[in-house]
């Protein structure tokens, strides 16, 4: 199952597993909220960490914060599941421009 996120935009977050996808507005404190995110969208549809096999993270452009927040926790979950990003099997940067 693959895990998608998308943090470019300051004001939503979009969390996808597979085919759904789930948009959450976000004022504030994004960084607090992300993970909290991803483990409401798995728990909804009756899934764990361990389900995941590969990551999708938008590296932009975008929010400056919201971007480096959104790739940090993607390639923080990518080497501790041992899962691909982005179809790639290494840690990835963001695209500010």
């Amino acid at each position: 199952m693959k895990l998608y996120i998308d943090t470019s935009d300051n004001k939503k977050t979009k969390i996808g597993l597979d085919d759904k996808l789930w948009e959450f507005v976000s004022q504030n404190y994004r960084s607090q909220e992300l993970v909290v995110l991803i483990e409401k969208v798995l728990k909804k549809q009756k899934k764990e960490l361990k389900d995941l096999t590969a990551i999708e993270i938008n590296l932009g452009p975008g929010s400056f914060t919201g971007l480096r927040i959104g790739i940090a926790v993607a390639n923080a979950l990518s080497w501790a599941l041992d899962i691909p990003l982005n179809n790639k099997r290494q840690l990835l940067l963001p695209k500010y421009e």
